[in-house]
């Protein structure tokens, strides 16, 4: 075979380091690049021989076998696939692959960062020049006859091909890192790519360490010539104690060293052990979402989550995706442990294509409500080597997207219809996720309207329209809600022992979702239980002129104990005569006061506006005994003290007091508490 040399030009820069720049966060792609040919070709050659079409060994094991040297600043890529000869080197290497790079670098290298390429797939072979100096290929053909052959470049713009001398059929591509990427002769980087982009391809996947294996083969070849020279003193004392022996003992010996013969036989019959320091591939080829759902327990399920997202919590339960028609997508979709607290639901679904990953979190594919979830989604189907952009009017990719959004509601309205114990155990985890698709999904909103529960102050789980059918005597078309147990629970009780219901709204996510149930239905109203008095808090009403005579007197009053003016004072009748003060905040005002703060933690200012904390009132019950002595005794030496610990019970009954009015409450308590000694 001639050597020949030859050019590959191009009528632009040099197209490496324009790729190079351009894919500077992502230039680790190459090493799934090139495993993937590897694959490919692997997979090309098993297609061949059940066809009959090439004569493959019985025993073969098919692989991809991944090695690098830190001491030659190289990274090997070897398969056992279906190689090439020489015609075809010179049409997939020099004209195809080069062709595709090209292509690839025409195509995208305008985009900006909204037109981000998905998963940066198609630059193959060529994405080999993106880290090195220097490529060599070593390949022989699977056909009869087929001569090996040797091909290299440097720069990825020349070229030298050559008869090659590999001996058995596939391929070998050996990179020569340039100084800026020799990070990828590193057995821990190299590792944690392979980790990252083919965790699950179809093919075994192995790495080797080459300095550490060439280390250990000179230990092994020392140990054995240390061995050989030692058997070699035995065998020359043995032969010297031989001559002095006599001929019993010589029968003796010969006896032993037949029963010494046949134990070496018998040994030599015996299977040799599995070998523990054997290379382990590094990918699973048969990942949980190929398999059928009836084929998997839900142990298998819990392994996969916790070994792929690193999470050690049991999901709460998860998604089988299984579909062919009219587009193939397999995947489960996990539902983790949710955090209460967390003002942001974060969660990882991985996108893949073939068992090769894409990318996470591709909003234009999987609906933005289920990246708060868990989860691998296959398909096959998917466009890759387009935008961001496009795949947001691709209708194939809205078809997915419709599947998935459709596969989740079934799930949970199934488990509302048949295991409503489940669902409702479950409830707390879920309602911030299914809020959020509310929210998010009109589609997915309309599915789940009506399954969406509520738990009351007697810890039971209610649909809303069965708490305003309750309700409908006491408070129609008014739903009462609590936002926090801790700081509300003066009002919850107070609710109890009127028999009035609320529900629980504690979450972040309740908030906006409060305001599209009102959106919903205009006359259903949310109100927070300590956003006003209820009128069946309420005994025989005063008079308007007792109300506004009182009012007056009692703000003047509570205005000068407490030395401020901008204080809201309301005076109510209340049935309880023990509740002597409350702090309301109506629920137009605190949703304002709470936007604006929202407004205000974004960075965004206050609109020009300052609400502050909202309009608070402090409600006094003029049934209180308290209450009607500050009112007949304006004057009096303990009237200041006495507002004032009505101010902060009422406080107190609401929200935390600073600490400067926590050290002031405390020091009075302690005065009033010593005057009754």
């Amino acid at each position: 075979m001639a050597t020949q040399k030859g050019n590959l030009s191009i009528n632009s820069e040099n197209i490496f380091p324009i790729i190079k720049k351009w894919l500077y966060s992502d230039h680790d792609i190459f090493i799934r690049e090139l495993i993937s040919n590897g694959v490919d070709a692997i997979t090309k050659i098993k297609r061949l021989d059940s066809m009959g079409e090439a004569n493959v060994e019985d025993d073969v094991k098919y692989k991809v076998t991944v090695s690098s040297s830190p001491k030659d600043k190289t990274i090997t890529f070897e398969d056992n696939g279906i190689g090439m000869t020489r015609e075809e080197v010179e049409k997939y290497i020099n004209q195809i692959a080069f062709s595709g790079a090209a292509d690839f670098l025409e195509k995208y290298k305008d985009k900006d960062q909204s037109e981000q390429i998905i998963g940066h797939f198609g630059l193959g072979f060529y994405s080999a020049f993106m880290v090195a100096d220097k490529v060599t290929i070593e390949t022989k053909s699977y056909q009869e006859d087929a001569e090996p052959v040797h091909w290299e470049s440097e720069g990825g713009l020349t070229y030298e091909i050559a008869e090659g001398n590999k001996d058995t059929r596939g391929t070998v591509i050996t990179l020569y890192l340039a100084d800026d990427s020799l990070e990828f002769c590193n057995e821990y980087k190299v590792k944690e790519v392979i980790n990252k982009y083919c965790s699950f391809m179809p093919i075994e996947i192995y790495y080797i360490n080459e300095d550490k294996a060439k280390e250990e083969v000179t230990k092994e070849i020392e140990a054995e010539a240390k061995i050989i020279d030692e058997e070699a003193k035995k065998k020359a004392k043995a032969e010297e104690d031989d001559l002095i022996g006599n001929d019993v003992e010589d029968a003796e010996v010969s006896e032993e060293t037949t029963d010494e013969a046949e134990d070496v036989e018998e040994s030599e019959e015996t299977e040799e052990p599995e070998d523990k320091n054997a290379p382990k591939p590094l990918n699973d080829i048969h990942p949980l979402w190929t398999k059928a759902p009836a084929d998997c327990k839900d142990e298998d399920y819990i392994d996969f989550y916790q070994h792929v997202f690193l999470d050690f919590k049991k999901p709460l339960f998860w998604i089988h995706l299984n579909m062919d028609y009219p587009f193939n997508l397999k995947g489960i979709l996990f539902f983790p442990r949710l955090n209460p607290n967390m003002d942001k639901l974060e969660g990882t679904v991985k996108l893949y294509n073939n068992q090769v990953f894409v990318a996470d979190n591709i909003k234009e594919v999987i609906p933005e409500f289920l990246l708060v979830l868990k989860g691998v989604i296959d398909c096959p189907d998917l466009p890759l080597n387009v935008s961001r952009s496009a795949l947001q009017n691709d209708g194939f990719v809205a078809k997915i997207s419709d599947y998935i959004t459709k596969k989740v509601a079934d799930k949970l309205i199934g488990m509302y219809k048949n295991h409503k114990e489940d669902y409702e155990a479950l409830w707390d985890d879920l309602s911030p996720f299914i809020k959020f698709g509310c929210l998010r999904d009109n589609k997915f909103d309309e599915k789940m309207k009506e399954y969406m529960i509520f738990k009351n102050l007697e810890d039971k789980y209610l649909t809303l329209p069965e708490y305003l059918e309750a309700a409908k005597e006491t408070h129609e078309n008014q739903v009462f809600y609590v936002s926090d147990a801790e700081t509300q629970a003066n009002y919850i009780q107070m609710f109890k022992d009127e028999g009035i219901d609320a529900i629980y709204l504690t979450h972040n996510i309740d908030n906006p979702y409060i305001t599209m149930m009102e959106a919903r239905d205009d006359k259903v109203k949310f109100a927070r239980i300590d956003s006003d008095v209820s009128a069946s808090f309420k005994g025989e009403a005063l008079s308007e002129e007792d109300e506004k005579k009182y009012t007056d007197a009692l703000s003047d009053i509570f205005k000068k104990a407490l030395g401020v003016e901008n204080i809201k004072i309301k005076v109510e009748s209340l049935k309880d005569e023990n509740v002597s003060s409350m702090l309301t905040q109506s629920e137009a005002d605190r949703r304002m006061a709470e936007m604006m703060k929202m407004y205000a933690d974004a960075g965004m200012g206050g609109m020009g506006m300052n609400f502050g904390e909202g309009a608070e009132t402090l409600v006094l019950n003029s049934n209180n005994k308290l209450v009607k002595y500050v009112l007949d005794n304006p004057e009096a030496d303990l009237t200041p003290t006495i507002c004032c610990q009505l101010y902060d019970l009422a406080v107190l009954a609401n929200k935390p007091l600073t600490a400067e009015e926590l050290t002031r409450f405390v020091a009075r308590s302690n005065e009033i508490l010593t005057k009754l000694i």
